[in-house]
């Protein structure tokens, strides 16, 4: 596939919509466990941090510590540059990968609801030449998003030990449209005959949904000490199957006729950890590791062309260590120091084989009136390698940010 759309890189002008081109063929590209605006300022790190208002995919038992009901969304912004050969091309992505709503209920735990964006694929790729009358296009539009319903509750005789779950119910749909042109100079020999006199468009619509089940779990515990907070986590495996319906298009105006196949991807077991550590003037120093070990390849969208069948995929773990100065909690001390500061460094081995990430990020958090109320700044920069050919290496630059609101449903005024 990479020979098919980049072989005339150098001579074309690209116009693209994306993150990564890295694993389009396959899940796309993965958002890191549902990761707040505030924990990816930390570098990811930062899922133990039980003080910590709001909810955390990788740690379901934090949310019995939440004392307010909170809403959380993130808006995330990244401009990816992919090294090709003889140049470079371009690409960026406005998403909003996560929201949640969390209502504690005091003795009998707390209850969250979220939708979370867990892979996409959105990608537009125009390749032309005027002078060659050479042309391609090809475009990539889908999402695996997951609604989220968690619980947490604290032990009663030990609050300072907590549990909880989270159900993962996965929805979405993915496209791909591969269009090429009169020339064939860039497809295989036996592809040829379709590209001789008119536009020949591969068309692969699908949906996605989980083998026999209704839904994928997480499932927490999580110690919060005076000084230090450590949790574990265990989600459990899963396969997706995604059905898709496979057109040849002449021209948009014959259309052969739809074949139906269904791809199914094994999905491991993920295993989580973490530590929180608090020093003094309201620091801490934190630490994540996240482990998933793949083994089965995963079955490519394909197509009519001559397209790799499957992707390549080793274990993916994720390291990441992080630092976080909390605002000052009094109203009438000064913004600045009731602004909260964050930074933090991770390395990634993602799931695609021989592709690795390193990045690191800095934060900022915004106090909004008196209940605790913030806005999360988040800028992450870092380098995606590979040691294959399959992929080009990329550096990205990015911007969370997310709105943190608190409010005080159902307490109870002071004086009554």
């Amino acid at each position: 596939m990479k020979t098919l759309l980049f072989a005339l890189g150098c001579l074309f002008t690209v116009s693209s919509y994306a993150s990564s081109v890295m694993g389009l063929d396959a899940l796309g590209a993965e958002d890191v466990s549902g990761a707040s605006a505030a924990i990816a300022g930390s570098g990811y790190a930062g899922n133990a941090k039980a003080s910590e208002e709001g909810v955390s995919m990788m740690n379901p038992a934090r949310l019995a510590y939440n004392k307010n009901v909170s809403f959380s969304a993130n808006l995330s912004y990244q401009m990816v540059s992919a090294s090709v050969k003889n140049g470079s091309l371009g690409t960026q992505s406005i998403t909003i990968p996560s929201f949640y709503l969390a209502f504690p209920m005091g003795q009998f735990g707390a209850f969250s609801l979220g939708l979370w964006q867990h892979y996409s694929s959105n990608i537009k790729l125009e390749l032309s030449d005027s002078l060659n009358s050479q042309q391609a296009t090809l475009e990539y539009q889908g999402s695996i998003f997951e609604f989220t319903p968690s619980y947490a509750i604290k032990l009663p005789f030990w609050h300072r030990l907590s549990v909880g779950g989270t159900a993962h119910f996965v929805m979405g749909n993915n496209k791909r449209l591969l269009t090429l042109g009169p020339d064939n100079s860039a497809v295989a020999e036996e592809d040829s005959w379709a590209t001789n006199n008119s536009d020949v468009t591969d068309a692969v619509n699908g949906s996605w949904s989980i083998l026999n089940h209704l839904a994928y779990y997480t499932l927490a515990a999580q110690y919060r000490g005076k000084t230090a907070s450590i949790f574990f986590s265990y989600t459990t495996a899963y396969t997706l199957v995604n059905d898709m319906e496979y057109q040849l298009q002449m021209s948009q105006l014959d259309t052969l006729a739809p074949t139906k196949l269904s791809r199914q991807i094994d999905v491991p077991i993920t295993l989580a950890t973490g530590v929180s550590y608090r020093l003094p003037k309201r620091q801490f120093v934190m630490f994540d590791f996240m482990w998933k070990p793949w083994k089965n390849d995963i079955p490519n969208v394909a197509g009519s062309w001559d397209l790799p069948n499957e992707t390549l995929v080793e274990s993916e773990f994720l390291i990441s260590v992080g630092y976080q100065r909390d605002g000052s909690t009094i109203f009438y001390d000064s913004f600045i120091s009731r602004m909260t500061y964050r930074a933090g460094a991770w390395y990634k081995n993602g799931y695609l084989k021989d592709v690795s990430e390193v990045g690191g990020s800095i934060g900022l958090g915004f106090p909004l009136g008196k209940r605790g109320t913030t806005i999360d700044l988040a800028i992450q920069g870092g380098v995606r390698s590979s040691k294959s050919d399959a992929y080009f290496d990329e550096t990205f630059i990015g911007v969370k940010i997310g709105l943190m609101g608190i409010g005080a449903w159902g307490n109870q005024r002071s004086g009554m």
